[in-house]
């Protein structure tokens, strides 16, 4: 197995956070043997302080030239005050569109170990395991026409939300291809009670769910969806959404975890996939050694069973990350309510690499009696 990664640590708490999902990579490589080749590259407030761009030619060359991009956080606060598509943010953007990625899946586990630090009362988030589904290349985020209108004190903004069936078929057939694997279960989010566009992802949906019989259906309005992800987010399984209601649900999702450090992502149904933690780049607390590296060792994770086909060792890395949570282990932003020893970004990463070791062995060992 050979895998060509480009990595793409970002601003604030990026490169932390995306130092140890490498380090557990070449962890899983020096254990099976097999080569992982890394190579790095600037993208958004790094890529503008020494390029000018959020995304350089050469940035962007080498993401279309890889098996896989594995990117840490982008935003610096430095360049607010520029024009949207000169700031980092509008590298991500890009990135994303280039990839062709249109499909990008967003677990949200509960692990027992810290479901105290979550603010939900632990019989209701215990055992959640919801999978998130958000179509990324379309809807307000990328629909024209949009931008400023008008002067002198009279100044219209517009954004359009804009979808194809094509689009909306794509997008579903992953999320009930994952369905299919788990179980058995789809919610497909919109608004269709007021918007036209929800009204086509709809019949979409419901026409493509049709050539999943073994798959349950059915459909929820956002503002209900965002209601019983918190009153009763056990009874999701994959839920199916559009770009904006996908971010804002996706995030939401992270009361149930406990901390958006704790949430992965694979942005996939492009050339070359792209694989990200949720959070951004924090930068309050960059260079302190208290950012929360699972959401990205996670998506490391999600980068071997997507990338690269390897089932089980992106299991090996998530069992890993179970079992230091379960030895105890936490960052500050998953410490509260839960006991245990506070530990460094760099102590999970290590914490997490031994368990993957010790974890491979002891497989080994049982197929060797």
């Amino acid at each position: 197995m050979k895998l060509k990664v480009t990595v793409l640590p970002g601003d604030g708490i990026g490169p932390e956070v995306i130092e140890q999902a490498v380090r557990v990579l070449e962890t899983i490589a020096g254990i099976s043997g097999y080569s992982f080749e890394f190579s790095e590259h600037l993208i958004g407030g790094a890529a503008i302080r020494a390029f000018g761009s959020p995304l350089p030619r050469t940035t962007l060359d080498a993401c279309l030239g890889s098996d896989a991009v594995l990117l840490g956080a982008v935003g610096s606060p430095e360049y607010d005050r520029l024009p949207a598509h000169q700031r980092p943010e509008a590298g991500l953007l890009l990135i994303r569109r280039a990839l062709g990625g249109y499909a990008n899946l967003r677990p949200a586990i509960s692990y027992g170990a810290i479901t105290a630090c979550s603010p939900l009362r632990p019989e209701v988030g215990r055992g959640t395991d919801i999978l998130i589904v958000r179509e990324l290349l379309g809807g307000l985020y990328f629909g024209e026409p949009r931008g400023f209108t008008g002067t002198n004190g009279s100044t219209t903004a517009v954004n359009t939300m804009r979808y194809s069936v094509e689009e909306v078929e794509r997008v579903a057939r992953v999320a009930f291809d994952a369905a299919r694997q788990r179980r058995g279960k789809v919610t497909s989010v919109d608004k269709a009670n007021v918007l036209e566009t929800s009204q086509l992802w709809r019949q979409t949906v419901t026409r493509v769910g049709g050539d999943y019989p073994d798959v349950l259906l059915e459909h929820l309005y956002v503002d209900a969806c965002a209601m019983h992800l918190i009153t009763n987010p056990r009874r999701f399984d994959v839920v199916l959404t559009e770009n904006l209601f996908g971010d804002i649900l996706s995030d939401e999702a992270a009361v149930i975890t406990g901390s958006l450090g704790m949430l992965a992502s694979a942005t996939i149904g492009g050339e070359v996939g792209l694989y990200e933690p949720v959070h951004g780049s924090a930068p309050d607390i960059a260079g302190q050694g208290i950012a929360n590296p699972f959401g990205a060792i996670a998506s490391a994770a999600m980068m071997l069973r997507h990338a690269a086909k390897l089932e089980q060792e992106a299991c090996d890395i998530e069992l890993a990350i179970e079992h230091v949570l379960e030895a105890g282990y936490r960052t500050p932003d998953i410490a509260h309510g839960t006991g245990g020893y506070v530990a460094t970004t760099a102590e999970i990463g290590e914490l997490v690499s031994e368990a993957v070791t010790e974890i491979v062995d002891m497989r080994h060992a049982y197929h060797a009696v």
